[in-house]
């Protein structure tokens, strides 16, 4: 058997449903909703390295070390947020949040 475009696809899509659900369903952790953020973000890149693989083209696999970069660096970027937010409030979560709003 040998795994086509679609068996890659249907990956993608099932990890990009996950992460979709992983938001929806918890809105209380923020942790959680940034690893949901992240697995989304990987399921778009595997959908660009399986259209790069099979279209033979580099520039999916371009793309993709660009959006790597760009959630590094939201990743670091976003905990150094919440270890600020932990020191002040000693809570990360979601709802006690409000009083960011501007």
């Amino acid at each position: 058997m040998t795994v086509t475009l679609g068996h890659y696809l249907t990956l993608g899509a099932i990890l990009f449903a996950l992460s979709v659900t992983g938001i929806f369903l918890n809105r209380k952790n923020i942790i959680v909703l940034l690893m949901a953020i992240e697995l989304m973000l990987l399921a778009v890149n595997m959908n660009f390295i399986a259209f790069s693989h099979y279209l033979n083209d580099i520039q999916g696999q371009v793309f993709v070390f660009f959006i790597l970069t760009v959630a590094a660096a939201e990743s670091a970027i976003g905990l150094a947020i919440l270890v600020l937010l932990f020191r002040n409030r000693s809570s990360i979560n979601v709802d006690e949040l409000n009083t960011l709003k501007g």
